[in-house]
Parts: C-alpha cells; sequence; structure tokens
C-alpha cells in the first residue's frame, strides 16, 4: 500500500512537467512530504521505470527507505522523465494521477 496520496503524486508530476518554472516549489513540496511518503514517491518512480514490479513495491519501500544517500528531491529533480516514470509506475499499481491532474489544473 502507497503512504503517500494520489494527489500528491499528481502534485509532483505537474510540477515535473513545468521544472524550468517550478524547480523551487517542487523541491518544497518534495521536502514537506514525511519519509513514508518520500519513500512510496521514489518507489512509484522505480516501479515506473521498471527498477521494480508493480507487486514489489513494499520491498521499493523499503529500499528507498534504506538506500536514500541523498535529498529525495535532489534525487527526484535528478532523474530523466520523472513525471513519465511516475504515471506508468501510478498505472502498473492500477492508479491514475489522470483526475487529481484535471482538478489541479482546474484550480481545485
Amino acid at each position: 500500500m502507497l503512504d503517500i496520496s494520489v494527489h500528491k503524486i499528481a502534485q509532483v508530476i505537474l510540477m515535473s512537467r513545468e521544472l524550468e518554472r517550478a524547480e523551487g516549489e517542487l523541491r518544497g513540496f518534495i521536502d514537506r512530504l514525511t519519509e513514508e511518503e518520500q519513500a512510496s514517491l521514489v518507489a512509484v518512480m522505480w516501479i515506473g521505470r521498471d527498477s521494480f514490479s508493480a507487486d514489489e513495491l513494499e520491498e521499493a519501500k523499503a529500499t528507498a527507505m534504506t538506500e536514500a544517500t541523498v535529498p529525495t528531491a535532489d534525487y527526484l529533480l535528478g532523474t530523466p522523465h520523472l513525471s513519465d516514470h511516475l504515471e506508468n509506475g501510478l498505472d502498473a499499481l492500477g492508479l491514475s494521477a489522470a483526475d487529481e491532474e484535471d482538478d489541479l489544473i482546474r484550480g481545485g
């Protein structure tokens, strides 16, 4: 089970698409997440880039917690195609951020 809401992942996806304008905002948003939320966010990204499968979610979260050597925001912002990997990870887990992204775009 994810320790972060799909809504928060959708926010990261949207901000990472606007990285040139929103890097500081995205970095602050990730820094304010709990350690568990950050680990889940990294795990979803790893699943999305096929480093782990969807049924290895718990292992991916544990690995993210134990192997964190740099701040999560630095790690994620240094990952090419972050928004794509997050969307693919959610898809693999049977989740979608589409509705949340639409709500955020509309200011909901």
